[in-house]
């Protein structure tokens, strides 16, 4: 997601990788509709009608802008619908600018490169689910609900937002009647997640702005240990320092750059020429994740687990760096 600017795909304590298509598809506009203040939905398909590739409950794309700039957004629709993909984009004021040109530019009809998907941050098999969403975090939430519902699973939605014309997607959540709650903040005040979220063992799946993601990650810990999976729109903390500099080789291309002190690895292979994709640039949304053939790798990120770090066979080249000399990856 899905979902905003700087949307990221994070999931903790467990991540389970789904199968990626990481090719790039030429779609168009086909549907397009204003949700509630700030938030547009776009319908996108294949110019010719014919099927899109298969997705997930969790599962974002890229959208490439112009300037080759990437933006992720979840798929909130109905994965059975081939013939359609279905986004969420909140216009964001403060952002970097992806958001305002979607809402301005595309229009029905319009065309836009589209990556994926991909999915980090999947919906687990479990007798029992709480889902809590913050704002535009319901996006990727909304076809997990789906999901639950039609497996027979016992869920229950907490969606929170400043109030309810911020709020996108009351309409179709409406029909789950009272295994949902809304928490206008307005009219209700913030999410008292002890009182929502009592003890139990039932996981925690919960998308929105950081400062709802930590609570509810501070107050599951405090639950011994209760399952939480996020999606993360921004990372938590300060952007990790670029400290030691080193060699990497691109093994496929050829290419071997010098990483200096201050400069990412991204940036240095920027700079001699290659052109890759990256959209968060804080290591949380996988776009720039990239094998590495040879080496380790001192990883800075907020997605791998512990067991994918331990085997320095991939990383996110936008923050994460050389834990050694040298580093050869499959580019």
């Amino acid at each position: 997601m899905e979902a905003r600017d700087t949307m990221s795909t994070a999931t903790a304590p467990d991540r389970t990788s789904a199968a990626a298509d990481d090719r790039t598809h030429t779609l168009v506009v086909t549907g397009r509709r204003d949700l509630c203040a700030d938030v547009v939905e776009l319908r996108l398909g294949r110019p010719d009608g014919d099927a899109l590739p298969p997705w997930t409950p969790g599962a974002h794309v890229d959208l490439v802008l112009p300037g080759d700039e990437v933006r992720q957004y979840s798929l909130n629709g109905d994965p059975v619908d081939s013939t359609a993909w279905r986004i969420a984009v909140l216009r964001e004021p403060a952002g970097r600018g992806g958001s305002a040109w979607i809402h301005d530019h595309l229009a029905a009809g319009a065309e836009i490169q589209v990556r994926g998907p991909r999915n980090h941050f999947p919906l687990l098999p479990a007798p029992r689910v709480e889902f809590v969403a913050g704002g535009i975090g319901i996006t990727p939430i909304l076809a997990m609900v789906a999901a639950a519902e039609a497996a027979g699973t016992d869920w229950h939605l907490h969606y929170g937002g400043r109030s309810r014309s911020t709020m996108a997607y009351l309409d179709e959540l409406a029909r789950y009647g009272d295994r949902v709650t809304l928490h206008p903040q307005d009219e209700v005040g913030l999410l008292d997640l002890p009182a929502l979220l009592p003890a139990a063992e039932s996981p925690v799946y919960c998308c929105g702005p950081l400062g709802l993601i930590e609570a509810v990650e501070a107050h599951s810990a405090a639950q011994r240990g209760r399952a939480v999976h996020v999606e993360r729109f921004a990372a938590s903390g300060e952007a990790p320092e670029q400290a030691g500099a080193f060699e990497v080789e691109c093994r496929s291309t050829g290419v071997t750059v010098r990483v200096p002190e201050g400069t990412s690895i991204l940036d240095a292979l920027r700079a001699a020429g290659l052109r890759l994709l990256s959209s968060c640039g804080e290591g949380i949304c996988g776009t720039c994740e990239t094998p590495v053939l040879d080496g380790r790798v001192d990883h800075r990120d907020e997605l791998l687990t512990d067991e994918e770090r331990a085997a320095h066979d991939t990383m996110m080249i936008c923050v994460s760096r050389a834990r050694g000399a040298r580093l050869v990856l499959d580019l």
